[in-house]
């Protein structure tokens, strides 16, 4: 049977909560260019709650609680009680720093946390630490893995698509049996410190959603993806079922706040509807011109807006944006031609 329409314009379905951009590591690809120390224009406790309370009021049903590194925040177990109190499904997700410890673990589980997300960017850790910046980040990732499964939370593990980490799919696709219930990867937008010479081609991100998606049909594991909005119409094509929310796209389905409280459509967007110091997030996501617009597959541009999969996919618009300067361009990742005779500019 299948779930019941969600309307999308009603309310996202996941809203990430930039806790602070504090974070000790140096990850070549940080959307947040994370800082040393917290920043004193961080939403305080008060607010914190006063947002999550918001977010609970819009009916959404997942809050993820990202950073820098949330755990720099010694507020942190009392905002995940405070979202579990109001029925969300919390999601944490920290970075592996010297805070990452399994008591830090238990106390986020007992407060109400529903699962952990952990980055893991290669199946090695010449890969992986090259990725994050400071080496032994693997084998301490690896430590932080066993130590949620062994505290009974669900694990996600979060992995950046880059022309460094692609090669390493497929084993980290098989390392990762019997250790994640859901497997997330990030095509890389970029935004922050990440450069787009990191970025596959077009053809090249093609070959990798082909793969992942008959991949994703032999795991045990859940298999998502994040600005890559494509795999929806790769699993199309090869005759697959749809995945879960099967429309979503940066400001549809999906909102962010910043640390200070910016509303975005994506962390990876970095386009601002207004403030919840200012501006309530049911206006910011509802009713703000950039929502609206990039919720409209009639707005799309390009050939992303004569494409036949403008609803279901729509192109990622975070990598739009960063490549093209125009949010409701063509997504230049995107190998597919539509049938549909592309305009030409005017």
């Amino acid at each position: 049977m299948r779930p019941p329409a969600v309307d999308l314009a009603a309310a996202p379905i996941t809203v990430a909560w930039e806790l602070t951009r504090a974070c000790p590591l140096r990850c070549l690809h940080c959307r947040a260019e994370a800082i040393p120390h917290r920043a004193p224009e961080e939403l305080d406790t008060e607010e914190g709650q006063a947002l999550i309370d918001q977010v609970a009021d819009l009916g959404t049903r997942v809050l993820v609680l990202t950073g820098g590194d949330p755990l720099a925040r010694p507020d942190l177990f009392t905002l995940i009680a405070h979202a579990a109190g109001r029925g969300l499904h919390v999601g944490l997700s920290p970075s592996v720093t010297g805070r990452l410890t399994t008591q830090a673990l238990r106390r986020a589980r007992d407060a109400g946390a529903s699962s952990v997300h952990l980055s893991l960017d290669g199946a090695s850790a010449a890969t992986h630490d090259g990725l994050r910046g400071v080496r032994g980040s693997f084998d301490r990732t690896h430590v932080a893995m066993a130590a949620v499964r062994d505290l009974g939370l669900p694990l996600q593990v979060g992995t950046t698509v880059t022309r460094q980490t692609a090669a390493d799919l497929p084993r980290l696709f098989e390392q990762l049996h019997g250790l994640a219930s859901m497997w997330s990867l990030f095509f890389l937008v970029p935004t922050g410190r990440a450069q787009a010479r990191d970025l596959l081609d077009a053809d090249e991100h093609e070959q990798v959603l082909v793969w992942l998606a008959r991949s994703a049909e032999r795991t045990p594991f859940g298999v998502r993806t994040t600005a890559a909005p494509a795999y929806r119409r790769v699993r199309a094509q090869l005759g697959l079922a749809a995945p879960p929310a099967a429309s979503a796209n940066d400001g549809k389905g999906f909102c962010f706040v910043s640390h200070t409280g910016e509303v975005h459509p994506s962390g990876f967007l970095p386009l601002a509807a207004g403030n919840v110091r200012t501006h309530s997030l049911a206006a910011c996501y509802r009713d703000s011109a950039l929502f609206r617009a990039l919720r409209d597959p009639a707005r799309l541009r390009g050939k992303c807006g004569a494409c036949e999969y403008r609803t279901a996919c729509g192109g990622s618009r975070a990598r739009a944006y960063a490549l093209t300067g125009d949010p409701l361009d063509a997504d230049p990742s995107c190998a597919y031609q539509p049938e549909a005779r592309v305009p030409a500019p005017a």
